[in-house]
């Protein structure tokens, strides 16, 4: 391996990426575009739920349990409806999501120690948020019975009983469970695919079509320094833009790393070379920019937007499904993001991930590799 020949065609793409004003939108614009909006719109906590209310009871206790629910971190009392017709009329058209109902008579039955019922009307279209507004729902209307509970315990001079099983939990990793920690580390690794592999899937292609290949093939140039001079500067601009990834989601969001930050640089690397290697085999078996660039997408950007435990849980997808993602690069360099943002795990921990980002890598080079030589480079 020459190393004249191969920087001589890292020279020559580099000099194509300075030209090419989509490939430098791709390089750098599009992946902070996609922090900052990962970062700031895709969130999967549920806070402040607009809540309509319709009090039939109209008393004290039913206004002291509203001002409590609005009160609430995670509810916000948007509007009191007149009946029950117009809150059918709001979930339909979408003006809220919770209803809660009380009844005339509510608070009678509560003053004479009866079953004072209460009803939720929750939209269901969106089943994730509807499932989390049903346990906070669920949670609070608990949490003030137990308050009557203890207040018609006084009332019978009775003392309060202490349950016999008291569960004390605590939260590992990400105390305040927000979704951005994760979601901005995870973020990095699409991040890589599409400069990694959808720019690198255009790069044998574009010499194909413009007719170069030919005179690529006549010269003093092996396979081996053709493919890694045209991979290095999109090495080069990967690397760069999981650096300003991990500084814009500390300094913007406050997702710190907790393990050792060669330990990124090791994966990131690992990762980086299988994307690179995976956009050059793309490339080579098209040869047409624009298949390669479809092509590149399905294999690369959609499986590890959603086969990859980012945003979707590999264990609720079906069993199929779940075999397949033990193909997909990203699952391993998201396991391994979690272990050094979230979990401050170590290499001993972490090591059968960067194994197999290892192994696809070195899997991939060597067909690449094998399949461009047969094309008679």
């Amino acid at each position: 391996m020459r190393i004249a020949n191969i920087r001589a065609t890292a020279r020559k793409e580099y000099y194509h990426l300075v030209r090419d004003f989509r490939s430098l939108y791709l390089a750098f614009i599009l992946p902070l575009v996609l922090i900052l909006l990962f970062g700031y719109a895709l969130s999967l906590d549920v806070e402040d739920v607009g809540v309509m209310v319709v009090d039939r009871d109209r008393t004290s206790t039913s206004r002291d349990f509203i001002s409590r629910m609005d009160a609430s971190p995670y509810f916000s009392v948007i509007a009191l409806l007149p009946d029950e017709e117009a809150a059918v009329k709001e979930l339909d058209r979408g003006g809220t999501t919770i209803v809660v109902v009380i009844p005339p008579g509510w608070t009678a039955d509560l003053r004479a120690d009866r079953k004072a019922q209460l009803q939720v009307l929750l939209d269901g279209s969106d089943p994730n948020f509807a499932s989390l507004s049903r346990g906070y729902i669920t949670a609070f209307i608990e949490r003030y019975n137990n308050r009557l509970f203890v207040d018609f315990l006084n009332r019978q001079g009775i003392e309060r009983l202490n349950p016999a099983v008291e569960g004390r939990i605590r939260v590992w990793f990400n105390e305040d469970l927000e979704s951005r920690k994760f979601i901005v580390p995870g973020i990095i690794a699409v991040i890589i695919m599409i400069v990694g592999a959808m720019l690198t899937s255009l790069v044998i292609a574009r010499e194909y079509e413009n007719g170069t290949m030919e005179t690529i093939k006549s010269l003093p140039l092996r396979a081996v320094e053709f493919l890694t001079g045209k991979a290095i500067p999109y090495f080069l601009i990967a690397m760069t833009d999981v650096f300003i990834a991990m500084l814009m989601g500390q300094f913007l969001f406050g997702v710190v790393m907790k393990s050792a930050f060669w330990l990124m640089v090791l994966a990131t690397t690992f990762y980086i070379c299988v994307a690179l290697a995976l956009g050059l085999l793309i490339s080579v078996v098209t040869k047409s920019q624009l298949v390669a660039n479809q092509v590149a997408i399905l294999v690369t950007y959609l499986p590890s937007l959603l086969l990859s435990d980012f945003v979707f849980p590999v264990a609720n997808m079906p069993r199929v499904i779940q075999m397949l993602t033990y193909a997909v690069p990203a699952t391993y360099y998201i396991d391994i993001l979690n272990g050094l943002y979230l979990r401050g795990l170590g290499l001993e921990a972490l090591w059968p991930s960067y194994v197999v980002l290892l192994g696809m890598y070195a899997v991939l080079a060597a067909l690449t590799l094998i399949v461009f030589r047969r094309e008679g480079m």
